[in-house]
């Protein structure tokens, strides 16, 4: 008779994890994922500052071309026009007659359509666009400084003065450009002050002075590294700059 060993018999073993096994994995994931969320949301912003930094660059060139071929900078766009109209980006002085020979408007949007650019920042909001007269005035109704040739097709000569300046503050700062024709402002990820494409203006402007300097209309500005409180790129054109271009054309003697 044949006779088998005899066999212990074992506990069967499952497979897989426990309710606690898997809270734990899953607090590592989200730990992780929650790690890696705020790079790539630092990334982002920053490509967008780089983004809008490339556009105001080129911006700028528009404007200084657009001076070579007119003799004059350009008027503003009204701000609340929305997108989709006939004349939404138009200079002031082209889509409104110019008043007196000057612009109806000196304060308001970049005129992106007029400039061949682009309508927004990285944001997707409209750039600040603020001109001074001397600059923008029609070719014939010029104003000149004294003492300087008398262009044939300019609005102003070399010794015209613009009236915007740039600040490194509101309060107690230092000026970093006097006396600028033009200023052009993106107001940043916070947009404060911006204006839409549909044509309205984000409000609250702000509730800190800096950049409420930079969407009140006025002829001061503001620029400095970004803080918590301020994230506005502010660009402007050097009056020796903008002559050394017409000179250098052949726009100005």
């Amino acid at each position: 008779m044949n006779s088998q060993p005899n066999e212990i018999m074992k506990p069967a073993l499952h497979s897989g994890f426990t309710l606690i096994e898997m809270a734990m994995v899953l607090m590592i994931v989200g730990l992780l994922l929650g790690g890696m969320l705020v790079p790539l949301s630092a990334q982002m912003d920053q490509r967008n500052v780089s983004d809008t930094q490339k556009a105001l660059s080129d911006i700028k060139e528009a404007i200084i071309g657009y001076a070579l071929a007119n003799g004059r900078l350009p008027c503003p766009a009204v701000p609340s026009t929305p997108t989709g109209q006939t004349v939404v980006g138009v200079s002031a002085g082209t889509s409104v007659p110019l008043s007196s020979n000057v612009c109806p408007i000196l304060a308001g949007v970049l005129p992106w359509a007029t400039l061949g650019v682009n309508e927004t920042d990285a944001w997707g909001n409209r750039y600040t666009y603020r001109v001074d007269t001397n600059f923008s005035d029609s070719n014939s109704n010029p104003t000149y400084g004294s003492g300087c040739p008398m262009p044939t097709n300019a609005s102003f000569t070399l010794c015209s003065s613009g009236n915007l300046n740039v600040l490194s503050a509101a309060s107690g700062g230092v000026t970093i450009a006097g006396n600028v024709p033009v200023v052009i402002v993106s107001h940043g990820k916070n947009a404060a002050g911006a204006w839409t494409p549909q044509g309205t203006q984000i409000l609250p402007v702000s509730s800190y002075p800096d950049e409420q300097d930079n969407s009140n209309g006025n002829t001061t500005f503001v620029s400095h590294t970004p803080t918590p409180t301020f994230d506005d790129l502010v660009v402007w054109i050097s009056p020796n700059i903008l002559f050394n271009r017409m000179v250098a054309a052949g726009a100005l003697p």
